[in-house]
């Protein structure tokens, strides 16, 4: 399914280019600027098998949107100058900000490097419990169970069902199966359970995996001190805070904002929903993060900046840079808002 899905947006990405809409579009959907979401910036790999490839792009991609966005003379900002523009309504110049959710260590190693060569703002939102090391991406876990095994056996709807996971396309299809059944499962303590049932089955080490890939709080530190970087929160666990009771949901932010502030002895005023679809955060969690004193909040909900943004500050829709769609052609139709106006019915604020 998931692959299907990619072969439409895809399609829908080269319509747009080919047929030159996303020109006639950008004067319409372009809006006051964007905020890209990204999540790892490194080298490709070369494994057959990488589900969750979508979650990462290549440093040479990264270069190419900012010479892009350069040419277009777009202001490359900071998530407070993105704040300060908004609430002033001062919309003389298009901008764009570039935010990395999780915290992970390659936005230090190849991200910032990128970002230095353009002088180029970056927000990196930060799970408190993956700086602590004792975080758990079950996804990533998932990852490599399905590659370390050849069939795989889980209790779907109740029942024990058994996965072929013998090549990189069975993999890759048990994978989608499996994660869409986690993400469907009534609470977070659902999810680690049975992620941890699994690893256990099938010796992955999850507990390594944040200490492996995300930045440790004395990492976090000195990275935090460059100019450049402005650390955001992410919750304490990575949950999906709608299925959450309001106290936890609550907790998870104030918490979070609290262990990040106390660790790099710094504000931390923006946050990033984890998941942040109409699953993870709605209209309770955009409350909750204005309560909370949050100045923005970011979705994963695809959209472009209006000036209508400034009555939705904890709800910001951002622009994913996805890894699945790395061709530089392409980059003037994600800055054009053509494809996210296509994606969201022509609504310029997803917002409910």
């Amino acid at each position: 399914m998931k692959q299907l899905r990619n072969t439409v947006i895809r399609a829908g990405l080269e319509a747009l280019y080919f047929s030159g809409a996303h020109v006639l579009l950008r004067p319409i959907f372009a809006g006051v600027g964007a905020i890209f979401m990204l999540h790892h910036v490194r080298p490709r790999r070369d494994d057959s098998f990488q589900p969750n490839h979508h979650l990462e792009v290549e440093p040479d991609f990264l270069r190419a949107m900012l010479m892009h966005l350069r040419a277009l003379h777009v202001d490359i900002i900071s998530i407070d100058e993105a704040h300060r523009r908004l609430t002033e309504r001062n919309f003389e110049r298009r901008f764009a900000c570039f935010t990395f959710d999780d915290g992970y260590r390659d936005n230090r190693d190849f991200a910032l490097p990128v970002m230095r060569e353009f002088d180029a703002p970056l927000t990196v939102y930060v799970a408190s419990d993956f700086a602590e090391g004792s975080g758990r991406l079950w996804w990533i876990a998932l990852e490599r169970v399905i590659a370390s095994a050849s069939a795989i056996e889980v209790p779907i709807g109740g029942s024990m069902t058994r996965l072929d996971a013998s090549t990189a396309q069975a993999k890759q299809a048990a994978f989608d199966r499996m994660h869409g059944w986690l993400r469907a499962l009534p609470g977070e303590q659902d999810v680690q359970r049975e992620i941890s049932a699994l690893c256990s089955r099938h010796n992955v080490d999850e507990a390594r995996i944040a200490r492996e890939l995300c930045l440790s709080w004395s990492e976090l530190r000195s990275f935090a001190c460059d100019p450049l970087v402005t650390i955001g929160a992410h919750t304490i666990t990575h949950c999906n805070l709608a299925k959450q009771s309001e106290t936890i949901a609550s907790f998870e932010l104030m918490t979070s904002r609290a262990r990040i502030e106390d660790a790099l002895q710094r504000p931390v005023l923006h946050l990033a929903y984890p998941y942040g679809d109409r699953m993870a955060a709605g209209q309770r969690e955009f409350a909750l993060a204005k309560a909370i004193g949050f100045r923005t909040a970011v979705t994963t909900r695809p959209g472009m900046l209006f000036a209508e943004s400034t009555e939705h500050l904890t709800a910001l829709q951002r622009v994913s840079l996805n890894g699945n769609y790395q061709e530089a052609r392409l980059l003037p139709v994600l800055t054009s808002g053509a494809a996210t106006a296509v994606w969201n019915g022509f609504r310029r604020i997803d917002a409910a």
